[in-house]
This record gives C-alpha cells, structure tokens and sequence, in this order.
C-alpha cells in the first residue's frame, strides 16, 4: 500500500482518519493537533470567551435557558473546556449541551459535561461552531497538463511523490469551472466538493441556531494558482506526504461552502467575513489599556495590556484576522 498510486482524497482520507492515522493514533499525535500546530484557541482565551458571547446571544434570540453547542473538530476538547470555562462570565443561569465531534478517541480527563460522538448530534438548537475543520476535510487535488487539461493529481503515499492521472469530470470538473477555473499548464487546485458536502451536512443538523466555520480561506478571484495543500508536524510547516506522519490541509473556498448551503439549506442566511471584523463584533479587540491605569492599578494595567496583545494576535492583519468567518442563520431572523 505504501508505494500505490492514489488520488490525494482517498491517500488523505487513509492518512489521517485510517485506524492508524495521525488524528486517530495516540502514538503518531499524543498531543493532539495542538501538538503540531496553533489555533486561535491555543493563542488566547479571549477567542473561547468570545464564543461564549456568541453562544449567550443565540441562546437569547432562541428565548431558551438550554442550548446546545456543538464543537466540530475538537480536537482535544480545548475550545469547548474554554467555552465551558466562560460559562460563569457569559452564560449565568444557561445549561449548556455541550458536544464534542472528533474521530480521535474521548481524551482523559476531559470534563464529563462534555459528550464525545464521531459525527455531529442531528435536531440540536443552538451553535455549530467549526475552528479549523474543514481544512482537513480531505479534497481531491488538480493540475493543469501541458495542453491546459485539468488533470487529478495521484500521490505516493511512502514518499508523497506526485504524478498526473485521468482528467477531471463530470461533477468534480462541474466544481472546477464553476470555483476554481485551470488553464495554464501547471496551475492546481483542490477541488472543494466534499468541504462543500461536509458543511452543508453540518449545518443541516441543526433544528434552529447558528453555524459557523473558521478556516484559512479564499475566494473566486483570489485563489492560490498553485494550491495551498502542506504538511504540519511538531509545530513546523513539512512537505505533505500521505504516511501518517504530519497533517495534511488545505485552504478552504469558503464561497462555494457556502453555495451549498445556500442549496441544501435553503432557509439558512449566508455571511462571509473575517475574524478581525467577527471578533470586533464579539468585543475582542486590541486597544491598548490607558498608560494612566499604570499608576492607579498597576497590577490591572499588566492583565490589561497582556490581554490586548493576544487580541491583536487574534485579529492582526496578514495572521488570524484574516481567517474567513462563514455564519449561517437558521431558523433565525436576519440580524439587526
């Protein structure tokens, strides 16, 4: 199996989900993706705090004191701890169903408010968060040949060493020249079909509430002409080879992401942003604290000044602020 030709999809899909992959392994990942590299919810609590926020505002346009929050891709529970942490500031007098949806095992230790399950509970009321999943939702990968036909690149899965196979059709090339058009020999792209599938399956789980992915992202007009797929592994960038050694990601075209859902959920509202703008809203921002409160409460002005540096952190131009933000209402009034 290690030296099969394959499409990046299934050598993905095997790579990182398969019985010994590097999300399913504890000896491969004992850490957990927060072993390998950092998230907004590894960089402060501030971003926990916020969906906190997030979570109290839905629960009050819902007019409920029991909601759910559903954690997509929780790695080890990290997010939803912090949420569940916030839960005496933001969230007095609210339970809270908090599930966890990961296809790692239950980590130890972690809270027993929080329930672990493989896929996301169906007919939930209240939020759907997803930081950061559907970038390891595996895709296939294209390539231009040299006549400018777009091509499914297979890879080797002991050395990641890469070759040209069969044109793209029918739905996959429907994808690509709807979201992703190819023509110069070389250009790539990951073709988005199965983020699309899995995003708008999430948010159909929902009864009534608020979805929301976070995600390296692009749009039409702006994509990477060579793709963006890599490797993570121990907190450094590698070369993406499918042995389940590193994991493996890819920016995500959160604007056909969201013509899916617009297609499969039809009641649902649609918002594309940024986390800079998203978090403002959510009042993380990275002013910093008046010099004057030095002299009043210096102990206070060092909490405060160290909370605005992991704001900025949070929301920096060219870093996590310019992460994609895509909501999706459901069953909910449009916004004022």
């Amino acid at each position: 199996m290690m030296d099969e030709w394959r499409g990046w999809r299934e050598a993905a899909q095997s790579a990182l989900y398969g019985y010994d992959g590097f999300y399913r392994s504890p000896l491969r990942s004992p850490d957990g993706p927060a072993g390998h590299f950092r998230t907004s919810v590894h960089a402060s609590p501030l971003f926990a705090a916020a969906v906190a926020r997030l979570l109290s505002g839905i629960a009050r346009e819902l007019d409920t004191a029991t909601v759910a929050l559903v954690d997509v891709g929780a790695g080890r529970g990290e997010l939803m701890a912090g949420v569940l942490a916030a839960l005496p500031e933001e969230l007095e007098g609210l339970e809270v169903t908090a599930y966890a949806v990961e296809v790692a095992g239950r980590p130890p230790g972690l809270d027993p408010r929080i329930e672990w399950c493989a896929e996301p509970p169906s007919g939930v009321t209240g939020l759907l968060f997803a930081n950061e999943w559907l970038d390891n939702v595996p895709a296939e990968v294209a390539e231009a040949d040299a006549d400018g036909v777009p091509r499914y690149v297979q890879v080797r899965t002991s050395d990641g060493a890469e070759r040209l196979g069969d044109a793209v059709t029918g739905a996959d090339a429907e994808w690509l020249e709807r979201w992703w058009p190819l023509s110069a020999p070389g250009e790539r792209a990951e073709i988005g079909r199965s983020r699309d599938e899995a995003w708008a399956g999430a948010v159909g789980s929902l009864a009534a509430g608020l979805a929301v992915a976070v995600d390296y992202a692009h749009v039409r007009g702006a994509r990477p002409p060579f793709g963006t797929l890599t490797g993570f592994r121990d907190g450094r960038e590698v070369r993406p080879v499918p042995d389940g050694s590193c994991d493996l990601t890819a920016h995500v075209a959160l604007d056909a992401c969201a013509a899916a859902v617009s297609s499969a959920v039809p009641h649902a509202s649609t918002e594309l942003t940024d986390q800079r703008a998203a978090l403002h809203r959510l009042g993380v921002g990275g002013d910093r604290p008046p010099l004057s409160l030095a002299a009043t409460d210096p102990a206070g002005y060092v909490r405060a000044l160290s909370a605005a540096g992991e704001a900025a952190e949070l929301t920096a131009r060219g870093g996590l602020g310019d992460f994609g933000w895509l909501l999706h209402r459901v069953g909910l009034p449009e916004p004022g």
